[in-house]
């Protein structure tokens, strides 16, 4: 088996690919249309995107162009953070669909619990609105799951207080030395898979001497060793790349780290 085939469940029995591609910060038109053409080509089944990425065009074009029937391939977008009224979430997904133009999601998140520009504020009433909205759609099956990002344990639990679907997805920042335990053992006990973005720290890793020697011992990328970590710790990694050899080597993660490798990348940043 292999990272790029092998499927987490979530809790309402849709499968997810165990490794997602991400297209942050990847500008429409030819980047990123190339880099998820490239991913798609490796082996990657599994795509992550968001309105306010701007690219979902690039990206569905991609998925269609690639030849791969469009079941095989998961795919997930996001409702943007500015986004807290029902109305608002409506047109966000109206324009997500029709931008990527491949059919129902599989996975729709809210982007954030606040909008960007007001980390922190309290919007639990627009969540819980832009929630229900989520439910609709989920019910009518235009996606197959839904979820949230950037939610931490009080976001959830304010949610889970007024709506009926718990989400099936808490997509977080999440790598070696930033595991956000308290979040994490929350949606383990709720049955929440928990997606890992920036696995690398946005690249601040690639430099980490500790992880180098490990990843040096195994023959392995420090990149590797940190998508890795994930994984073995049953979070979904979404590495993000537009060079070929990276978008390849973050998907070769068919290994395993030992139990001291493990508790050396634990104690990492704590």
């Amino acid at each position: 088996m292999s990272a790029l085939t092998d499927t987490f469940t979530m809790s309402n029995g849709v499968t997810i690919p165990k490794i997602g591609f991400g297209t942050w910060q990847i500008p429409n038109g030819s980047e990123a249309y190339d880099s998820v053409r490239t991913a798609l080509e490796v082996g990657y089944r599994h795509i992550d995107t968001a309105l306010a990425y701007g690219n979902e065009e690039s990206v569905g074009r991609a998925v269609k162009d690639s030849g791969i029937d469009r079941d095989e391939i998961f795919l997930t977008t996001k409702c943007p953070a500015e986004v807290k009224d029902a109305d608002g979430a409506r047109r966000a997904f109206e324009r997500s669909t029709s931008g990527l133009d491949l059919g129902p999601l599989d996975l729709y998140l809210i982007h954030a619990p606040w909008p960007w520009d007001a980390i922190g504020s309290d919007h639990r009433a627009g969540n819980i609105e832009v929630w229900k909205v989520f439910e609709e759609l989920y019910d009518q099956g235009r996606t197959r799951s839904i979820g949230v990002s950037n939610f931490e344990v009080d976001d959830l639990e304010s949610l889970a207080g007024a709506t009926d679907v718990v989400p099936h997805a808490n997509q977080i920042r999440w790598f070696v030395g930033n595991t956000q335990d308290e979040t994490t053992a929350y949606c383990r006990d709720k049955d929440i898979l928990v997606e890992g973005y920036s696995p690398l720290a946005t690249g601040e890793l690639l430099d980490d001497a500790d992880i180098a020697r490990i990843a040096q011992r195994l023959g392995r990328s420090v990149a590797q060793v940190s998508i890795r970590y994930l994984l073995e710790k049953d979070v979904l990694p979404l590495p993000k790349s537009t060079t070929p050899s990276r978008i390849r080597e973050n998907a070769d993660v068919d290994f395993s780290l030992s139990a001291e490798d493990l508790a050396a990348l634990d104690a990492l940043g704590r």
